[in-house]
């Protein structure tokens, strides 16, 4: 049976660049994990399954473009991909304490990390941000519309609990995650214990990357390319294991895109 025909609408018109994005960064690495080939294209909230970016379709042989499947959030296209046997299961050899240290992993960062990210971008580089993220609109319509997400993001972050921290506070725990999982990921390393410069670790320690790695790489990458979020580049620069690990998964996974440090994603 030929191969389904995948596209990822990432909301960023670039190609062969890594996104602003952490959930299209996320959901590119769990493509690529499965070895499945896909195209990309900007796309936009409105038009996708459940309002948000990234959402996915697939095309199976003979499907026109009316008849392809459309999916959304990040988790359930993943349990979409493995139900459909496109995709192995990265957590199914996990044992019970694994699949919660994997889930704990991810909900810190996308729970937790997601919305002092969307504060530093957002309420502190505004106008890079509106920028970037509304390039396509003319600049009457861009003023508006990023008045509108700015409210729109300003009211989450206060009703999650970000908004009512002080910058200094949001910070502190933003350095606090990253130094975990900077700690997590050098004893991972040991764990592997080849001593081989360009060997590939993985979060959990195993010889494959698991769901978590996807998320973490997806926060890595996307964090390094945003010009709104200086601060998050700051802190992951100053992490070496967390580096080297983005840096490894980027190079055996995408090596058609061009790195952080020669500004792959940042214009």
């Amino acid at each position: 049976m030929a191969s389904p025909a995948i596209t990822i609408f990432r909301g960023f018109p670039v190609t062969a660049a890594y996104v602003w994005s952490p959930f299209s960064c996320k959901l590119e690495a769990r493509l690529r994990f499965a070895g499945l080939a896909y195209k990309t294209e900007q796309g936009a909230p409105p038009n996708g399954p459940r309002g948000k970016i990234p959402y996915l379709s697939i095309s199976r042989s003979g499907d026109d473009a009316a008849a392809a499947e459309m999916v959304s959030d990040t988790a359930l296209i993943s349990e979409k991909l493995v139900e459909d046997g496109l995709a192995e299961d990265l957590n199914g050899r996990l044992t019970p304490v694994e699949k919660a240290q994997d889930a704990a992993v991810r909900a810190l960062l996308e729970e937790k990390v997601y919305f002092y990210q969307g504060y530093e971008r957002w309420e502190q580089n505004y106008y890079t941000m509106r920028d970037k993220a509304l390039a396509a609109l003319p600049l009457p319509l861009k003023v508006l519309v990023g008045q509108l997400a700015y409210r729109k993001m300003n009211g989450t972050l206060y009703g999650q609990g970000t908004g009512r921290l002080t910058p200094e506070e949001i910070t502190k725990f933003k350095t606090e995650v990253w130094e975990n999982v900077n700690a997590l990921l050098t004893a991972s390393s040991r764990k592997r214990g080849t001593g081989a410069q360009d060997e590939m670790f993985f979060l959990l320690g195993g010889s494959k990357p698991t769901e978590a790695d996807t998320t973490l790489f997806g926060f890595i990458a996307s964090g390094l390319v945003c010009a709104a979020a200086p601060e998050t580049q700051r802190i992951i620069r100053s992490l070496p294991t967390v580096t080297d690990y983005a840096d490894k998964i980027h190079g055996h996974y995408f090596p058609d895109y061009e790195h952080w440090d020669q500004g792959g994603g940042t214009k």
